[in-house]
């Protein structure tokens, strides 16, 4: 776990965009800017003039050495033009290192029901944007944690989140436009737990201005107990960073770390067993190897490009421009689902991922739960003697989803929402070749991979023949 949580009492310094005013003629204005930089995010020394002499033992160098090591840039004491490209990007208004005094006992809210507030509004958003977005972003913390959030309308909430610009009366003015975009407090009574965002920046629902969710989702980590992280992919990362696909945004594992130290993770599921009848590694905690020889997967689904195996209670996320798999708790991004899952695929033009198990399944988008889920199978057509799928995929190009119960199989009509008639059909008919019950089914490649146990038929639908039998995670860079 890459980031902490905050030990303080106060900690929400400003940052100035601008150099020190009253520079000598003559003096390098990114002197000043780093020093100021470094005064309100690293504990340099303020009441001391400091002089930045380039050597390894001066403070100010030491003190860039520090901050280039938690932004992980390149450890040089030098403001080189990298390390100014980056100290001058947007960030959150908190420090990442300085002395403190120490908030007394853990720094967490001692409630796992909490309230919030919105304040006022920024004129840059209608009213139901901003709502929206301080939703989603409560929710991303939500899913993870035992935690819950019920909005208010007057008086004091635990969360009281508001727009200013300037002196705003808490002692630590913003700005204006750039560096600073918002800064919160920690856990605590009265003030404590709030978040106040810079009403002098441009905040949009997109990636046009300054994202009020992305900002807002990492305040309220520092209202909920986080500091920052040193990791560059987390959400608690200082600097801002824009993604240009919202949709897609998840917590870092770094976060869920974090935010999962404080409170644990979100209640089990209703369906998943509280009693185990086997003390199996998987439900002891164990998470699975992904290179044992006999292992085989319960469900697997593409998802926006990357590909998803699930085992357990936990998933592999295969991403294109990652070669080595990432092994994380379903949890992690649907704290609403079971475990063991049955089956899952991915309707692209909807980009949607349905996922099994029993007699219910669930329709989620990116992080999201869609509306009326889950459902009984039998809404999409299956007779009442089917009880749960073993497996399914859903065809791009010909629009129609297969569903694999025993050694039949269904299809359904993409554009007709309806089961087609004519089936079920054996899968040896058909599927020629492909052996034992099917577990999951991935299209890839204009090829079927039918993952059956611990072994993986690739299946050619033209040839209407298996061309390779693989381990089942060859996927996992397993030989």
């Amino acid at each position: 776990m890459k980031h902490f949580a905050i030990f303080m009492l106060l900690c929400l310094p400003v940052c100035s965009a601008y150099p020190l005013n009253g520079a000598a003629k003559g003096e390098d204005p990114n002197v000043d800017f780093a020093q100021q930089y470094l005064k309100n995010y690293y504990n340099l020394g303020k009441d001391e003039k400091q002089v930045y002499r380039r050597k390894d033992n001066d403070p100010v160098v030491k003190k860039i050495q520090e901050m280039q090591k938690f932004l992980g840039l390149e450890v040089t004491g030098k403001l080189d033009s990298n390390t100014l490209e980056v100290i001058r990007k947007s960030r959150c208004g908190l420090p990442d290192v300085g002395q403190f005094n120490t908030f007394p006992g853990t720094p967490k809210w001692r409630k796992n029901d909490l309230t919030y507030r919105i304040v006022n509004y920024t004129q840059d958003l209608p009213r139901d944007a901003v709502d929206s977005s301080i939703k989603k972003a409560l929710k991303i913390w939500e899913e993870v944690t035992p935690l819950t959030f019920s909005r208010i309308y007057e008086g004091e909430a635990d969360i009281m989140i508001s727009f200013a610009v300037r002196e705003h009366g808490d002692f630590y003015p913003f700005d204006g436009p750039g560096m600073s975009l918002a800064h919160a407090y920690p856990p605590g009574p009265g003030f404590y737990g709030d978040v106040h965002f810079d009403d002098d920046e441009k905040w949009t629902e997109d990636a046009s201005g300054t994202n009020l969710f992305l900002v807002a989702a990492h305040e309220l980590g520092h209202s909920l107990g986080l500091f920052h992280s040193t990791d560059p992919k987390a959400l608690m990362y200082p600097l801002y960073n824009s993604f240009t696909d919202l949709a897609r945004f998840r917590l870092s594992q770094d976060d869920v770390n974090g935010i999962q130290f404080l409170y644990g993770p979100p209640p089990a599921s209703p369906a998943d067993p509280k009693v185990p009848t086997e003390a199996s590694p998987l439900e002891s905690g164990t998470p699975p190897a992904s290179c044992d020889p006999a292992l085989s997967f319960d469900a697997v689904s593409t998802l926006r490009g990357e590909i998803l195996f699930f085992k357990g209670r936990y998933l592999w996320r295969k991403l294109q421009w990652k070669s080595k798999p990432e092994l994380h708790l379903i949890s992690a991004f649907w704290p609403f689902l079971p475990s063991d899952l049955d089956a899952a695929y991915e309707v692209k033009s909807m980009d949607t991922v349905f996922i099994f198990k029993g007699n219910q399944f669930w329709a989620v988008r990116g992080n999201d739960l869609q509306a009326g889920y889950p459902r009984s199978i039998h809404t999409l057509g299956f007779p009442p003697t089917i009880k749960k799928i073993d497996a399914a995929v859903s065809d791009k190009e010909n629009k129609k989803t297969y569903f694999f119960v025993g050694d039949k199989y269904w299809r359904f009509d993409e554009k007709r929402l309806s089961m087609e008639q004519g089936f079920p059909r054996f899968i040896a008919d058909d599927f020629p070749g492909v052996d034992g019950k099917v577990d999951a089914v991935l299209q890839m490649f204009g090829f079927f991979y039918f993952f059956s146990g611990s072994a993986q038929f690739e299946f050619d639908p033209n040839a209407r023949m298996v061309t390779h039998i693989f381990k089942s995670n060859s996927w996992l860079l397993c030989a």
